[in-house]
């Protein structure tokens, strides 16, 4: 038999495999061509008598068109209870924000001590949390496409952003650094592909192609009054293929994602430390009233690492899935 002949009769088989069958999914069957062939259309070929989804999918070359054809092929469709929708969402969250906003769904990450500090005043944050604390950190890096500090972080600290004490795959690594100041010796950078430097438009071309020699990606992006603009970094990362995107800066990195209302859920770790004198969030903004700063509206949990508390959810500035 040639290769030809073995796919027909694998498809056969696997249609009268499937044939009658019930279907769940998570996100409704696309309609069009893109990377692969629709899955609505295979759906039918393949003979199956219902599908059961959890969300219709938001992009607009789908957007009910899948579950159209379905019907239009005489397959009942059928949307699971709310709750499974809420998850869904929440596990889609990534591709939702791409098609609804152009922008990954972003993830602030930070420890800090009782007193909201992230650093001593000399800059000092090794280590603020436990163990505990920082393999679950290393488990959420994971969970991201994409993991973004600022150049200050890598002159400070001079971190690998790599997955450790847990296995998963490295995130690309994502450096904002407008004047180029990362070192070519920075561990950051390696030959996996993975690190990429957004800088201004107009970077030096010779630290450029020094960066780029040692190992890493370098990309312009729009930039005022030389810092990197925010939105035209975010949109640049969505063609890289990044749909989850965890800031794990310094207070800087991380004051400016809030400050601008690019953060849609928030890790983080509290340890049981006092600092005094020492650097937190700064939005450089005063309210006028408690309901007009930023909530945490809890998603799952507040737990204990060890000695540490670590709480998670969504922040009231996101964007609504």
């Amino acid at each position: 038999m040639n290769v030809e002949q073995i796919t027909r009769k694998l498809r056969h088989s696997t249609t009268q495999k499937n044939r009658g069958s019930t279907v769940y999914v998570t996100l409704e069957p696309c309609s069009h061509y893109g990377r692969t062939p629709p899955c609505a259309q295979r759906l039918v070929s393949e003979g199956v008598a219902r599908i059961v989804y959890a969300m219709t999918d938001p992009n607009p070359k789908v957007n009910g068109q899948g579950l159209q054809i379905l019907r239009d092929a005489g397959i009942e469709t059928q949307q699971a209870a709310r709750e499974f929708e809420n998850q869904a969402k929440f596990l889609n969250r990534g591709f939702i924000f791409v098609q609804k906003y152009n922008r990954p769904f972003i993830t602030l990450k930070a420890a800090m001590s009782l007193d909201g500090k992230m650093c001593l005043d000399n800059n000092s944050s090794k280590w603020i949390t436990g163990i505990k604390a920082r393999t679950k950190a290393h488990k959420i890096r994971s969970e991201n496409d994409a993991i973004l500090v600022g150049v200050n972080t890598i002159l400070q600290d001079d971190p690998q952003l790599t997955v450790r004490h847990v296995k998963g795959i490295d995130p690309l690594r994502v450096i904002l650094d407008s004047n180029l100041r990362t070192p070519v010796t920075s561990r950051v950078i390696a030959n996996d592909n993975k690190c990429l430097i957004l800088t201004s438009e107009n970077a030096d071309e010779s630290k450029i192609k020094s960066l780029q020699d040692a190992g890493a990606r370098v990309a312009k992006i729009e930039s005022q009054n030389n810092h990197i603009n925010i939105k035209s970094a975010l949109e640049y990362l969505v063609t890289q293929n990044v749909l989850t995107l965890m800031i794990e800066g310094g207070t800087e990195i991380l004051s400016s994602f809030l400050r601008e209302k690019f953060a849609d859920y928030v890790n983080l770790f509290i340890a049981p430390k006092i600092f005094g004198e020492g650097r937190g969030f700064d939005l450089r903004q005063n309210f006028n009233s408690v309901n007009e700063a930023f909530n945490l509206n809890i998603y799952k949990s507040i737990r204990h690492l060890d000695k540490d508390i670590f709480i998670e959810g969504w922040l009231s500035c996101s964007q609504d899935l």
